[in-house]
């Protein structure tokens, strides 16, 4: 062999070598965001020899890509509604809690106590308007932070509408380049990449299905079987509302005209980051809000006075009136709590007298139950601790105990939220660790390997290195002939 064709050789040996070094670090680089594996051939030893292609391959396992989809949707479902729950346990606080309505309602009992053992004493009845101030803005506060994880919840629903019409946006036209490119040799492996990796984002919104079909064409379904993507991708539309009140009801989710939430439906989403939002709008939310609703309501109805004048009149709200109103409910009130207030009749601050909470009259004269204005009268005082400890009914929409005391039930209700919030972080957290699993196999499957990429590195610069000296020879060979020539 010449020296010339020694040489030419040697320089197609490195550049070959060079090139496929790239491939191998752009693969190594590429390891944790890919799911197909592309596999360079071995180096081959020999004359003018160094590296041969055999080729890009795909390792696809859909099996795997469905499972971690069904488990990522599932996992962040439940991180959506955990995250409401943290907002509503953080605000209203636990059952030991200074600000949580249980803990208060035991203070005003406490209150009302004291003043029962001294009810002469004016200061100690103020204590009982403080303590009553107290549970009554707890509940306000409440009832806002309800309103606030609802409007929030119904913000977010729109955002992940938005992210989800994009994302099939996105799929489209990778779609259209995967089954225009079918057939015709090109290597589409980054595409169909590309397409994976869009399902992935598309499962953290909703929980999803796909079919393969001919020339790599895909459809996309809803876990529920609600078309998303079929040749084209079908809108998903939603209306924000301006402003959820305890009596609102949030606006459903369409797509492709079908409801797949915010309305019982047979085609509603059950997973995906959409499906938690609407159950936190829709469901926790509002169940917490009527909880806090019938607190609102015994209260007024434990505090209510009765006419003692004998002219029948009917009973009328007494400490705790809803806005300013006389009228006692006697069913569920939507939005109760956060309009409950101390009547002004009451409430020092406000030019009333808590010596009423003794003596009765807060509702008008007819309502006076210590018509003798004696200083030690007792009995309205040892009524309302009664009425505090007495069996109640309380609507079914709560979803605790449809029968207990005031005190038992706000402990129940905070208990339930509590335990809710509890369940929701360990499921939380079990969701979450199928999915990094599912993600695991998927990569193990499907991945680039990551030792066997950095073996081929190695193998490949020691053959760069010997294609040099191989060079560096040849070079001083040439070198000595043309002095000796000289």
């Amino acid at each position: 062999m010449s020296l010339t064709q020694s040489t030419s050789n040697a320089l197609s040996s490195i550049s070959t070598v060079s090139e496929q070094i790239s491939v191998v670090s752009q693969n190594i680089a590429r390891v944790n965001n890919t799911d197909a594996s592309r596999k360079v051939a071995n180096v081959v030893s020999g004359p003018g020899g160094g590296v041969s292609i055999a080729g890009v391959t795909r390792t696809a396992n859909k099996l795997l890509l469905d499972t971690y989809l069904d488990a990522n949707a599932s996992s962040q479902t439940q991180s959506a509604v955990n995250s409401a729950l943290d907002q509503l346990q953080n605000t209203v606080g636990d059952t030991d809690s200074d600000t949580s309505p249980a803990a208060l309602m035991s203070k005003l009992n406490t209150a009302l106590q004291n003043y029962s053992a001294t009810p002469q004493n004016s200061a100690v009845g103020a204590t009982v308007v403080t303590a009553a101030q107290e549970l009554v803005t707890s509940l306000n506060e409440a009832t806002q932070a309800v309103t606030d994880v609802r409007n929030q919840a119904d913000s977010d629903i729109a955002t992940s509408v938005g992210n989800i019409n994009s994302l099939l946006s996105q799929f489209q036209t990778l779609n259209q380049q995967v089954v225009s490119a079918s057939g015709s040799g090109r290597d589409i492996t980054d595409v169909l990449d590309a397409r994976d990796t869009v399902l992935k984002q598309l499962s953290n919104e909703i929980g999803i299905r796909t079919a393969t079909r001919d020339n790599g064409d895909m459809a996309i379904y809803t876990d529920s079987g609600v078309t998303l993507f079929d040749k084209t991708a079908r809108s998903v539309t939603f209306q924000q509302s301006a402003n959820l009140s305890a009596n609102s009801v949030g606006s459903p989710v369409y797509a492709d005209g079908v409801p797949i939430a915010g309305t019982p439906h047979m085609m509603s989403i059950s997973s995906g980051k959409l499906a938690g939002l609407v159950e936190v709008r829709d469901s926790i939310a509002p169940t917490y809000q009527s909880q806090l609703d019938e607190m609102a309501r015994g209260l007024i109805s434990t505090f209510a006075e009765s006419d003692q004048s004998g002219s029948g009149l009917p009973d009328a709200a007494g400490l705790f009136t809803d806005g300013g109103s006389s009228s006692v409910p006697t069913s569920i009130v939507p939005g109760l709590a956060g309009s409950i207030k101390i009547n002004a009749s009451a409430d020092p601050t406000q030019g009333g007298n808590a010596e009423l909470i003794r003596d009765g009259g807060i509702a008008g004269a007819s309502y006076t139950y210590n018509s003798d204005g004696g200083a030690s009268y007792t009995d309205r005082i040892q009524q309302l601790i009664t009425n505090l400890g007495s069996t109640q009914a309380f609507d079914s929409s709560t979803q605790i105990h449809s029968t207990g005391s005031m005190l038992d039930f706000a402990k129940s209700s905070v208990s339930w939220l509590e335990a809710l919030r509890q369940s929701s972080s360990n499921e939380a957290e079990s969701r979450q660790t199928i999915a990094d699993r599912a993600a695991t196999s998927l990569s193990q499957a499907t991945g680039v390997n990551l030792d066997e990429e950095m073996t081929n590195l190695l193998s490949l610069e020691r053959t760069f290195q010997a294609s040099s000296r191989l060079i560096s020879t040849v070079d001083n060979m040439i070198s000595t002939l043309l002095q000796a020539a000289s």
